[in-house]
């Protein structure tokens, strides 16, 4: 039995691929302006005899392949669990939004968080603070890690933040305290959301932000546990779709 797990998000759409319970494969395309062509493409060159999917593009994939759906909520929290089996707490940060999900101590969901309505801490800010910086997104990481103190970012307003950035650079500040104040401004805002939802180690941060290590520092600074990253942070909602469908 081959289950085929779709992400459908802001930025990129994840296919994660069960055979029998055992990963099979996965793969990732950019989203872009045409989500369904891309879905497509992606399901076009896998085999599966059931397709479930999560993210802000579910509902397309119901209404064009057949898909059966499931929360985004639900499938990180899924996904999360089959990776580290005694996670409680996730953090999920995204190209467009920020999840921060507390599960008790069997896996189920108990409260939840989401910064939805603003791109600010998300990869589309970082995106566009790299840009400002002159650098891409790991040597973000890199210039912040390289700080040895932190430039004061206090606008969590993407634009604002970027004003804020463009006068550092102006002033002559140095762009590794500048990075390193961005890095910052964010884990605060990360940390404050997953307060909301109160922090249970362990701890799992998860989506294409994990991947900055500048940020997993800073967390583990502010939160004083040690943060879990899977091997690849991008895959969980994809694989927790994949793993949904025996509960379907």
């Amino acid at each position: 039995m081959r289950i085929a797990g779709l992400d459908i998000g802001s930025r990129t759409i994840k296919l994660f691929l069960l055979e029998d319970g055992r990963v099979k494969d996965f793969r990732y395309v950019e989203t872009s302006y045409d989500p369904k062509a891309k879905i497509k493409n992606l399901l076009g060159k896998v085999e599966y005899d059931q397709l479930v999917a999560t993210g802000y593009g579910r509902n397309l994939a119901q209404a064009h392949f057949g898909a059966e759906t499931i929360t985004e909520i639900r499938a990180h929290a899924l996904g999360v669990r089959y990776l580290f089996p005694e996670a409680r707490t996730i953090l999920d940060i995204g190209g467009q939004d920020t999840k921060a999900i507390a599960l008790s101590p069997e896996g189920q969901v108990i409260k939840f968080e989401m910064n939805d309505r603003c791109a600010a801490g998300t990869g589309r800010f970082l995106e566009i603070m790299a840009m400002a910086l002159g650098v891409d997104l790991p040597g973000l990481s890199e210039l912040a890690l390289e700080a040895t103190h932190a430039a004061q970012i206090s606008s969590l307003c993407t634009v604002f933040a970027e004003s804020e950035v463009v006068g550092l650079i102006g002033r002559g500040e140095d762009r590794r305290m500048i990075a390193k104040g961005v890095i910052l401004s964010i884990a605060k805002r990360s940390v404050s959301l997953l307060k909301r939802v109160k922090v249970h180690p362990p701890v799992v941060f998860t989506g294409g932000v994990a991947k900055n290590k500048a940020l997993v520092k800073a967390l583990e600074e502010l939160l004083k546990v040690h943060v879990l990253v899977p091997e690849n942070p991008q895959i969980t909602g994809a694989l927790g779709a994949a793993l949904s469908a025996k509960f379907l």
